[in-house]
């Protein structure tokens, strides 16, 4: 590649991320001047049209969001219109959310793991591929997303969009005898997962790193799923040196902006002015010290060191090692609330309305989700905010693509081909939620003078 050459590398819609949207890559000589993630998808409005309603009809409306972490629009909706009333959900009805949300949990990174990720690393274009060359291995992966299948259906009332959710906890509780037959499916799929650990852990990672602020919940003594408190871990290259620092979910947008850029219909978020990212990579280094002790080993084991000793990982092509162990530790703490589960004496505590402001935030699979709501006397919705993950990491994708391409030219001679492929491999680390469509983007790289 000369200095002074120039050109142009198109590529076509493509598959294994949810969404549509384009890449643009600008370089001047071998140097990557510019990246772009471009969303050209219509906007939803779900905010706007959030106002006006009823209290108690966010959790429903905005499970609509997303059909592979609708779980985590209704909690963080019910978390945030519960604070605004002033109620909290404890005991037995608080267990049955974390189970739900475990099931999704297990469900979407087994998705994700199988179905979009691992094919990049075996050199398979698709799933289908994957399954002609390793059928026992993709059977392993239905077998795991169907076990968390069954508990969003159990407690949901059905697999996609549940409808069973409520302010105050659920229309509906189960008895425990109802519980059992999901605890059978999960100590096998517990096997599996495991053997899902075993088998990421053995591919071939490409060295990169992912030099960002980690945004994650942390509620001491577990590993926050469904709660918590915002914490960061800033960059490796902080100047300042900050230690990791939490601040008050209140404070939320105080701290975590959002801007539009002119080339994307989608807003993209800063933390503090610095780009940030959100998901599993940050879930381990604020709370892995909280993962059982047999998986902190198997964390060890798999080459991300023990996170019980503050070991960060930031390379994003290991988070799908990452994203395994997360699928393990919600199969372990599904069965444990299963074992500890005692019906609860009504199915949801009364929510009165009354003129506040709540906040709500919980980790969904690709990170975290928040919610502010801002209610009056009559228990109406006057404005609604929603901060997805994949917005807040849209400028850390950004950037990894930039650096890893770099990396690349700096290296040798790479190709078209080998650039987009790259290109897509770094963006598929981050399982980017664009929209619940099954493609994701168009790159083109223009060489500038």
């Amino acid at each position: 590649m000369s200095a002074n050459a120039e050109r142009e590398l198109a590529l076509g819609a493509l598959t294994r991320v949810e969404g549509q949207g384009t890449l643009r890559l600008r370089l001047r000589g071998r140097q990557i001047v510019g990246s772009e993630l471009s969303i050209y998808e219509p906007p939803r409005f779900f905010e706007a049209f959030l106002r006006g309603r009823a209290y108690t009809e966010p959790p429903d409306i905005t499970s609509r969001v997303c059909g592979i972490c609708p779980v985590a629009y209704q909690m963080s909706a019910c978390r945030a219109l519960e604070d605004a009333c002033g109620v909290t959900v404890e005991g037995p009805l608080a267990a049955l959310r974390r189970l739900l949300y475990c099931g999704e949990w297990i469900e979407s990174q087994t998705l994700h793991i199988y179905l979009l990720h691992a094919p990049d690393f075996l050199g398979c274009t698709d799933v289908t591929e994957l399954s002609r060359r390793s059928t026992a291995d993709v059977e392993r992966g239905l077998r795991l997303k169907q076990a968390g299948n069954a508990i969003v259906e159990q407690l949901g009332g059905r697999s996609i969009h549940p409808i069973n959710v409520r302010l105050g906890g659920f229309h509906r509780v189960p008895a425990p005898t109802e519980l059992r037959p999901l605890a059978e499916s999960l100590r096998r799929a517990r096997d599996d997962a495991e053997a899902t650990v075993r088998w990421v852990a053995g591919f071939d990672f490409p060295e990169a790193t992912s030099a960002h602020d980690l945004l994650a919940l942390a509620e001491p003594g577990t590993y926050a799923i469904e709660s918590g408190t915002p914490t960061v871990i800033p960059a490796p290259d902080d100047e300042d040196r900050r230690p990791p620092h939490s601040f008050p979910l209140s404070t939320f947008c105080e701290h975590v902006s959002e801007h539009q850029v002119p080339y994307s219909t989608a807003l993209q978020a800063r933390l503090d002015g610095r780009r940030h990212l959100t998901g599993s990579l940050a879930r381990f280094g604020v709370s892995g010290r909280w993962l059982p002790a047999e998986i902190r080993s198997l964390a060890r084991e798999s080459g991300l060191g023990d996170p019980g000793e503050g070991a960060v990982c930031r390379n994003p092509f290991r988070s799908i090692i990452v994203r395994a162990l997360e699928v393990l530790y919600a199969v372990q703490e599904a069965l444990r609330i299963i074992d500890e589960y005692e019906e609860p004496p009504v199915p949801h505590l009364d929510v009165p309305h009354r003129a506040a402001t709540g906040h709500g935030a919980t980790e969904a699979p690709r990170g975290l989700l928040y919610h502010r709501y801002v209610l009056d006397a009559a228990g109406t919705v006057t404005d609604a905010v929603l901060v997805p993950p994949t917005s807040q990491n849209q400028g850390a994708i950004e950037e990894d693509v930039r650096r890893v391409l770099q990396e690349s030219l700096a290296e040798g001679e790479p190709t078209d081909e080998e650039l987009a492929e790259l290109s897509e491999r770094a963006i598929r680390n981050h399982d980017p939620c664009i929209s619940c469509a099954t493609h994701f983007l168009r790159l083109s790289v223009r060489q500038e003078g």
